[in-house]
């Protein structure tokens, strides 16, 4: 079953979030003074999650898309382009130096969204249709939150500030390492 690679890429992420909870924040997560000379904060700090509703909302977002690719049958093509969007998502936030500071799957659960909306869009009928609502839905979700304003917010009732921005480059990171590995498998 092809989505069986895209229950593996989510289920890992979660996985990998819940292994990083006890570890030092300060040093995996994203700081972008200090990014060049540690590297792996470009895929640790998605890992790291600054409270328990942080982490809990995160892997609810796993589970939410691991659902949508079992049931729209994503494969391994799809979760490729979701790794090559995990460093993409992080390497983004370098266009907004005044975000000295984020850690959260979020911007990666973004780029997973538009992944599985972009596949679901070349498909037909009713599939179509859900991946035109999905990515209808996420552009909307994106111009809501105003991603070029202040860099981190407060929302709603969480317990931690919301970085909008990493959102909006976990979704071109995802449309761009889609569109990648498409053409990758169209050259194949």
């Amino acid at each position: 079953m092809a989505s069986r690679v895209w229950l593996s890429l989510c289920a890992a992420l979660a996985a990998l979030s819940l292994l990083a909870w006890p570890l030092p924040r300060d040093a995996l997560d994203w700081q972008p003074a200090i990014v060049a000379a540690q590297p792996w904060r470009a895929v640790s700090a998605a890992f790291v999650h600054w409270t328990p509703l942080h982490l809990a909302v995160n892997l609810a977002g796993c589970a939410v898309l691991a659902l949508l690719g079992s049931r729209a049958e994503l494969g391994p093509r799809e979760a490729l382009a979701g790794l090559g969007a995990l460093p993409l998502t992080q390497l983004g936030l370098l266009l907004r130096p005044d975000l000295q500071r984020y850690a959260g799957l979020s911007g990666e659960l973004h780029a997973l969204a538009a992944i599985a909306a972009l596949a679901l869009v070349t498909r037909s009928g009713r599939e179509r249709l859900v991946g035109v609502a999905v990515a209808l839905g996420l552009v909307a979700k994106l111009a809501l939150e105003s991603p070029l304003g202040p860099a981190l917010r407060a929302a709603g009732d969480f317990d931690f500030p919301v970085a909008p921005f990493a959102h909006l480059t976990g979704a071109i990171a995802g449309t761009l390492a889609w569109r990648l590995t498409m053409r990758r498998s169209e050259e194949t």
